[in-house]
């Protein structure tokens, strides 16, 4: 299992310095990537959390530019509050640009977006989100994999038309989804490439997880891999939603859960935004947590 970071590309005092912060940390320590939230105009009733966000493609773009060595991912692209074929472009050139280490973290949002998606114009998709999600996924790979024939959907209608450059992962760039309904595990199973857990505990993803690898199965297609977003509060109590928290050894016992269940990339989510605070709060992590849990694993792959 690897770590990933939350990107905290949002919220009060979201700036370049923070982000950068946490690319020279995912550096520094050896983590796969970075993972930039997606919003655009939320309400009043979000605008705590996402009234400050900085747009992430471009934010992924500025840390692809000045660090080479780490994955750039989104959690979540809502690309029904979008247009698909200007995404279908724009992470093509970030792939690109980037060398080939693009992920696409993609989800329809929740009852609660309805507001956004009415202020970005988009209002009457929302209730058709989750077919625009699935025709866009089958429009980026038609388009990524150089095909040139028609591409007939119920959103889009394309005839003559050139797609370049070519992500230089071409159709296979991953695409992993998120959300939490029975509709949205099964997509994963069905035509993505991965799932992108969020506020789940391993407990949750053992009940769960399994009907996302019979969906797959199912498919004929491949496993897909499986990414958990998770809050981590070390050394606080419990506060009624979960999150890796409390001492070394109960965040330790966490992990190893994570890990049994079948997580590939563990992505942290800290409560903090300035540049010397998410500094701070990785190297603890990997000093009480995440270097004894390398420790363990590695004992084990040694013993295997």
């Amino acid at each position: 299992m690897e770590f990933g970071l939350a990107l905290q590309n949002h919220g009060e005092g979201a700036a370049p310095e923070g982000i950068e912060a946490s690319a020279e940390a995912v550096t520094r320590h050896g983590w796969r990537g970075v993972w930039a939230v997606d919003h655009l105009m939320v309400g009043e009733s979000n605008a705590h959390d996402y009234g400050l966000m900085l747009e992430p493609l471009l934010s992924l773009a500025h840390l692809g530019a000045r660090f080479p060595a780490i994955r750039l991912a989104t959690g979540v692209l809502v690309p029904p509050m979008r247009d698909a074929p200007q995404l279908a472009k724009e992470l093509a050139t970030l792939d690109v640009l980037s060398g080939g280490r693009v992920t696409v973290g993609v989800g329809v949002g929740d009852e609660e977006d309805l507001v956004e998606y009415e202020n970005l114009g988009k209002g009457e998709r929302f209730r058709r989100r989750g077919a625009y999600l699935d025709e866009t996924i089958a429009l980026w790979r038609h388009l990524w994999s150089g095909n040139t024939e028609p591409f007939d959907g119920a959103f889009h209608q394309l005839r003559d038309y050139r797609f370049l450059p070519l992500p230089i992962q071409g159709a296979a760039l991953p695409i992993v989804s998120g959300g939490r309904s029975d509709r949205a595990l099964a997509r994963v199973g069905r035509i993505t490439d991965g799932y992108y857990s969020s506020r789940w505990g391993p407990d949750d993803l053992r009940a769960r997880w399994p009907a996302v690898l019979g969906a797959a199965a199912d498919a004929g297609r491949p496993r897909p891999s499986l990414s958990t977003r998770v809050r981590v509060r070390p050394g606080q109590p419990p506060d009624g939603r979960y999150s890796v928290c409390g001492t070394p050894a109960e965040m330790l016992r966490e992990l190893m859960g994570y890990a049994e269940v079948g997580t590939d990339e563990f992505v942290a989510v800290f409560d903090a935004v300035l540049p010397e605070d998410i500094e701070r709060a990785v190297d603890r992590f990997m000093d009480e947590v995440g270097g004894p849990f390398r420790e363990a694993q590695g004992r084990s792959t040694a013993a295997g």
